[in-house]
């Protein structure tokens, strides 16, 4: 697998992101089943795995902690702050919680460094430059090695920036999310060298095209229960996308769901996606997209035709999208 870089920090071309595996998109997968797939996505030449202290909470990066132990200093681990899980989830970056967090998530991940530290969700109650400046201080002390954002506008990212040079910006970005593309998110981080890491690459689960009207989500277990985009109407309404995927698939001897990470791979060198599976065999079709060439040629017919199709549904809820700035 080649490697490319977001910021300084040089990463496999696709990375991991582990969060399905313990939490969010249904319940939580056998343990054994979860170690074996991070470890297999290692074997296959991935080099960055994506985690977080919510998803569980806690169990995601003690998960990913054991699993890639034996190969610590051959990987690059990300994981992220800012929910504060003794109250009730709220948004908390003060210093002084991020300074408490971190010793958390190093443990459960069996570290003494964090490779990518992000902030989860940007907290209009702390500056940026607080919370960049709490983290130059434990880079200072070598606990955290790069500074990453989610889901933080273009005016967010300058200002942290300039306190701390941020590494990587994570955002939603799919065929059928392309608001970094508009909201100048990706604009800054080209402009100032940093990279880009696309969550939900595979519409969340949609763009491969197992799920349709029928599919039912569990509201204890699966966050897209409570997702406009996933509702019966929506999951029907939106089969254009897949349908265009799949045309472009045959043509190129893929899946729907490889075509779909070329197509990120292909927008930008600077941009990692980190398509999350808890199944060994979609690990292995996710990996399969590398071998995938869309020509300028191809890229061009792909914008024709998305320009054609509209998303039904938004992203995610209402109280999801109130922690996403700009905010909803």
């Amino acid at each position: 697998m080649k490697t490319r870089h977001l910021g300084k920090l040089q990463v496999s071309e696709l990375g991991a992101g582990c969060m399905s595996i313990s939490a969010n998109y249904g319940p939580p997968a056998d343990r054994r089943q979860g170690i074996e797939t991070i470890r297999k996505a290692h074997a296959n030449g991935v080099t960055f795995f994506d985690t977080a202290e919510v998803y569980g909470p806690y169990t995601n990066e003690d998960l990913v902690g054991e699993a890639l132990a034996p190969v610590r200093d051959e990987v690059v681990i990300a994981t992220k702050f800012g929910f504060d899980m003794d109250n009730g989830g709220a948004l908390n970056s003060r210093p002084a919680h991020i300074r408490k967090v971190v010793e958390g998530s190093l443990k459960r991940l069996r570290t003494d460094r964090i490779d990518l530290y992000y902030q989860h969700r940007v907290a209009p109650s702390v500056p940026i430059e607080e919370v960049a400046g709490t983290i130059k201080d434990l880079v200072a002390e070598g606990k955290v090695l790069h500074f990453g954002l989610s889901e933080a506008s273009a005016e967010t990212i300058r200002r942290a920036h300039a306190v701390l040079p941020v590494s990587a910006v994570q955002t939603e970005y799919s065929v059928m999310n392309r608001d970094p593309e508009h909201n100048g998110v990706l604009k800054a981080c080209e402009e100032l060298g940093i990279g880009f890491v696309p969550w939900g690459p595979l519409g969340m689960g949609y763009l491969p095209g197992t799920l349709n009207a029928d599919t039912k989500f569990d509201p204890k277990t699966d966050l897209r229960a409570g997702f406009d985009r996933f509702s019966p109407a929506a999951l029907e309404a939106n089969r254009s996308f897949v349908d265009l995927l799949k045309r472009i698939g045959q043509q190129k001897g893929a899946t729907s769901a490889q075509v779909a990470l070329a197509w990120l791979l292909a927008q930008k060198p600077w941009i990692v996606p980190i398509p999350g599976t808890r199944n060994p065999d979609h690990l292995q079709e996710n990996h399969g997209a590398l071998a995938v060439r869309l020509s300028a040629a191809d890229l061009q017919q792909i914008d024709s035709a998305l320009a054609r199709l509209k998303v039904h549904g938004g992203r995610m809820n209402a109280e999801q999208m109130k922690v996403v700035e700009p905010r909803a």
